[in-house]
């Protein structure tokens, strides 16, 4: 896993939430495999804030088949 140059609280995470969803969606829109997804930055924050806080955090796994399942119709078209 990436390591920030910052260690970031919670709160940090939080507050950055939506965006690392974007960052997720994005790499999963360009065709990524879950093991080049899993090395990223986002995933970890996404991770973290999951194991944190489980009951208000979707694990990246559950966003990663989420955004999938989005983007399949959209592809067939």
């Amino acid at each position: 896993m990436p390591s920030a140059t910052k260690a970031l609280t919670i709160s940090d995470l939080e507050a950055g939430f939506s965006n690392y969803c974007l960052a997720l969606r994005r790499l999963v829109a360009d065709g990524r495999d879950l093991d080049a997804i899993r090395r990223t930055v986002c995933w970890d924050y996404l991770q973290r804030l999951h194991s944190s806080l489980p009951h208000d955090y979707r694990s990246p796994d559950e966003l990663i088949q989420r955004y999938q399942r989005e983007a399949s119709p959209a592809q067939a078209n």
